[in-house]
């Protein structure tokens, strides 16, 4: 299957974050699941790829926007070095398309502006009937608790339905977002 998983591109996060996103990968490879991801090398994004990548046997594919290059090479640091299939597109927005379109599911491991950016998009679209993959939330340290409780006011003020809680799985742990992940996709 394959899993796009969102997250931090940033190294300043705490290093339990990283050990986390390492185990995804990991566990997610020792299951047989691609990896689709924006393609970075730091943060939780490049955590993933290289557990993916330590454990082998599967395909990674990075979607990489062309502005992360510069005169046709990737810029040093940015991106991760192991990609078995890299593609750049012209923009961000033609990147979460093909994101989307690759993935028979997704995980939201923890992020900045860039993953929640990601994660209500794709909320939208399956609230919206646009796509019917599964979405899993990586609750790591309870990184998303805030997040969910905002959900949460908005439901009881009225402005968002209480089955958009019922779109997203969410724990911290690593085997119950694949093992929901598998049951459901």
């Amino acid at each position: 299957m394959n899993i796009c998983v969102y997250g931090a591109a940033s190294d300043s996060i705490d290093r339990t974050f990283i050990e986390a996103g390492e185990r995804l990968g990991e566990e997610m490879a020792k299951r047989g699941h691609n990896l689709i991801f924006g393609g970075g090398g730091g943060g939780l994004m490049g955590a993933v790829a290289r557990g993916v990548h330590r454990q082998g046997g599967v395909k990674i594919t990075g979607i990489v926007p062309d502005f992360f290059t510069e005169d046709g090479k990737h810029v040093d640091g940015l991106l991760f070095q192991h990609i078995d299939e890299y593609i750049e597109t012209d923009h961000m927005r033609e990147r979460k398309k093909l994101l989307d379109e690759m993935a028979d599911a997704f995980i939201i491991s923890p992020g900045g502006i860039g993953t929640y950016d990601e994660l209500f998009e794709m909320l939208t679209l399956k609230n919206l009937g646009q796509h019917k993959k599964v979405m899993a939330v990586l609750n790591t340290n309870g990184y998303y608790d805030s997040l969910l409780a905002v959900l949460e006011s908005g439901i009881k003020a009225g402005f968002i339905k209480e089955k958009v809680m019922g779109l997203l799985f969410v724990s911290e742990d690593i085997n119950e977002i694949l093992d929901h992940i598998e049951k459901n996709a």
